[in-house]
């Protein structure tokens, strides 16, 4: 059952847990770039706790969260997703836009044993991102096995900038989260909104050692449903540079700030003036907030109880080191020439209600929880959109929208609060608040395959608070194309190495490639692909084999069989 138990090995190179230390060196996930990224998601276990290890889920040779993918803008960027879990997943490219059959939303599932190849360029500015799974009522159970990791964006704006970018040295990921076990030192996630105890890039007690000068650490609240205070434990000002979509204009000087679950911000702290030697503690000074803010209930036990409910306590230890050659000294005063839009811009209006949470009804949007089949949206291609979204609930959420970034523009409670002022893609809405923001929607329209928005607490999005839409436009009617059957051949057929197609029609667009064998598993998923090379099927075993290939323009379904050598 469990997998890859030659990993074992790198458990402790990983944590380098010592069960009598008080703190244990974090763990900087490894990196991937280029514009060909292979991820094998795996079932394993790691060392966490005293006792038994516990069952977790990884991306390639990493036990807990996967490697850091580092993309350019400009580059179109190859995934092949290879499934190698016990159960289907899906992997969303959080706060990407790219088209949504490449997505990885709850539609695109990948079976066990299967290989998912979307790609798209990458238009995103530089920021930080994450993928992380998104299978409809398993999105917790996976995501707190561990599945995830950070992709990183760069580009030519930023990097004209003096700012620390040396990856694990003064440039630092950090995925915040915590875990509750059970007896056998399994992660509890039935019935449980919050860990018991504080886990950083997997990391129990996590310690890092920082040089004396500025540093950058990319913070991503990765929890099931917890939202963060951020401030350092001697009270110090730090620098908000960016959030979820990008640099913004000006850096924003914050001695707090609240991260809610999904959300990412770039810092800058100033160690300069620190001694070698010396410490402090990012805190979360989660203490003190009223009912309904994540992770703010007073119990220490129960479905909506913790141990760090209502506290305060540390997110990373961290040690001042020597400064590095060429360390970034000082703090630049403009980052980004970024324009917004607003709320005049918009041409349509919409509204959005939190529903539900009462006794046994679950969270919804408008008192309609998701179905797979229902659109709830449908938004033309090249629209100016302003959504309000309202929270007459007692407790907060995270709502997120895929394929785009947006601008807010107005809270309720009042100003939107400076280091909001960028792009995102997660708003934190607490309770009783309602908050607008301005979106458009460019580039790709699909009337087949939707995009999602959610609460962003994986409990709340696996019972129901989720639902979607798709962009129409250009070319995606079907309303006045017959569906008339797709003639097409596979050469050669026996074949060896490549299976090729041939179409009656030379226009004919390709939508969709399935690849099954006879007994019908899924061996590949080609959303748009690039058949015309030929489909590489080599390391296939012998054996009688089904292409199912889905048309662009009527996406009628039609099925050729070969065999493979």
């Amino acid at each position: 059952m469990i997998k890859n138990i030659s990993f074992l090995l790198l458990i402790f190179c990983f944590f380098d847990i010592s069960l009598s230390a008080q703190y244990n060196p974090l763990h900087i996930p490894d990196t991937l770039s280029g514009t060909q990224f292979n991820l094998t998601l795996i079932d394993t276990f790691t060392q966490l706790r005293s006792g038994n290890q516990t069952i977790t889920s990884g991306v390639n040779k990493n036990v807990f969260w996967g490697p850091t993918l580092i993309f350019n803008q400009g580059d179109t960027v190859h995934m092949n997703v290879r499934n190698n879990l016990n159960d289907s997943t899906t992997i969303h490219w959080h706060g990407f836009h790219l088209p949504a059959v490449m997505d990885g939303g709850p539609h695109q599932i990948i079976p066990p044993g299967t290989i998912w190849q979307p790609y798209w360029k990458v238009t995103n500015q530089a920021s930080t991102y994450w993928y992380h799974p998104h299978l409809h009522q398993m999105t917790q159970e996976q995501m707190t096995k561990g599945l995830g990791g950070f992709i990183i964006v760069r580009d030519a704006e930023e990097a004209k900038l003096a700012l620390p970018r040396t990856y694990g040295i003064d440039d630092i990921p950090l995925a915040l989260t915590s875990r509750r076990y059970d007896a056998s030192n399994q992660f509890v996630f039935v019935n449980s909104a919050y860990g018991d105890y504080m886990l950083t890039n997997g990391t129990p007690n996590a310690e890092v050692s920082l040089p004396k000068q500025f540093v950058r650490l990319r913070i991503l609240n990765a929890e099931m449903e917890r939202a963060y205070n951020l401030g350092f434990s001697d009270n110090r000002t730090f620098y908000i540079i960016g959030n979820d979509g990008g640099l913004l204009n000006a850096p924003v000087p914050v001695t707090r700030m609240i991260l809610a679950v999904g959300e990412r911000v770039e810092i800058m702290v100033d160690l300069g003036n620190d001694a070698v030697g010396s410490v402090l503690d990012l805190n979360a000074y989660n203490s003190g907030f009223a009912l309904g803010f994540p992770g703010g209930e007073p119990a220490t036990s129960g479905q909506f109880g913790s141990l760090l409910n209502n506290t305060t306590f540390s997110v990373l230890h961290v040690i001042i080191a020597s400064p590095t050659a060429n360390g970034i000294t000082a703090l630049p005063q403009t980052l980004a020439n970024n324009t917004y839009p607003t709320a005049a811009d918009a041409t349509v209006n919409r509204t959005l209600n939190v529903t539900g949470g009462q006794g046994p009804v679950p969270f919804s949007f408008d008192n309609a929880p998701f179905v797979f089949s229902k659109i709830n949206k449908t938004i033309d291609i090249n629209t100016t959109e302003k959504w309000t979204i309202t929270n007459n609930n007692i407790f907060g959420h995270a709502f997120h929208i895929h394929d785009v970034q947006f601008k807010i523009v107005s809270r309720s409670s009042g100003a939107v609060a400076p280091y909001e002022s960028g792009w995102k893609d997660v708003l934190y809405l607490p309770r009783s608040e309602s908050a607008t923001f301005v979106a458009r929607f460019t580039d790709y329209s699909d009337d087949i395959h939707p995009f999602m928005y959610h609460c962003h607490f994986a409990n709340h999005e696996d019972g129901g608070m989720m639902g979607q839409f798709v962009v129409t436009g250009e070319t995606t009617s079907t309303k006045e194309v017959a569906p008339l059957p797709i003639e097409f051949t596979l050469y050669p057929n026996p074949t060896d190495d490549r299976i090729y197609i041939s179409f009656n029609d030379p226009s004919v667009e390709v939508y969709y490639i399935r690849l099954t064998n006879a007994s019908g598993r899924t061996i590949y998923m080609l959303p748009r692909p690039h058949w015309q090379a030929g489909i590489d099927v080599s390391h296939l075993a012998s054996g009688i084999y089904m292409l199912q290939l889905t048309d662009e323009k009527t996406k009628e379904v039609t099925t050729r069989s070969f065999v493979k050598k």
